[in-house]
């Protein structure tokens, strides 16, 4: 059994999707970040980082991961799914994974703390990140014009950049322009594991909660 320990952030939702994606049993904790949890004591010798998301493998000896990509890797060797075996195939879905972690994560966060939440308004910090978040969802458009899926297949890097990407909103990057990349995103976010990864764990409104209580593996 896998032990999720999450919150509603991108970086939350590859983790809930892929759970759902593969079919695997969790049991969902909900870590309130805006009471601090993960800086607790107990959190922070899961992870010294004290970030989400964390799992704790029981079936493996209490195996514990942090770090979301960390977390998809080892889901998909664990399964045997969402990974290609052949080494080109692997290191195809390794290259968009990285884009993603290296690139559209850190680059789109920053725009979404100086877009929305930063106390003082820095227009050149806002206007630096928000133009590389649309560089890289140019580079997006571009590869899906010729694929389907980021690595030829579906695989966790299409989760993993899915994640962020479908939130463009939040920053404030128009999308509007880009075909293949809007299709990806749409196309994607109507499997069943994206609609209810999503949900997971259950935002404050009930009518998002009853939704969330359909996602048919979760263990409560």
């Amino acid at each position: 059994m896998i032990e999720l320990y999450t919150s509603a952030t991108p970086n939350g939702w590859k983790i809930t999707i892929a759970l759902e994606e593969l079919q695997v049993p969790y049991i969902l904790h909900n870590v309130d970040l805006s009471a601090g949890e993960q800086h607790s004591e107990e959190f922070l010798a899961l992870n010294p980082n004290g970030r989400i998301p964390v799992i704790i493998d029981r079936d493996e000896d209490n195996f514990v991961v942090f770090e979301s990509g960390a977390i998809l890797l080892y889901l998909a060797e664990k399964t045997g799914k969402l990974m290609p075996k052949d080494p080109k195939g692997r290191s195809l879905v390794m290259q968009w994974l990285m884009f993603q972690m290296g690139g559209i994560g850190p680059m789109q966060g920053q725009a979404v703390v100086f877009e929305r939440y930063f106390p003082e308004d820095v227009p050149a910090a806002r206007t630096r990140y928000k133009n590389e978040t649309r560089r890289l969802y140019e580079v997006l458009n571009n590869r899906l014009k010729k694929v389907e899926f980021l690595a030829d297949e579906m695989s966790i890097a299409d989760i993993a950049t899915w994640a962020w990407v479908h939130t463009y909103r939040w920053p404030r990057i128009p999308i509007d322009d880009l075909d293949h990349l809007t299709r990806w995103i749409n196309s994607l976010g109507k499997r069943r594991a994206f609609k209810q990864g999503i949900l997971l764990p259950p935002p404050a409104g009930r009518a998002d909660i009853q939704k969330a209580r359909g996602a048919s593996i979760v263990t409560r």
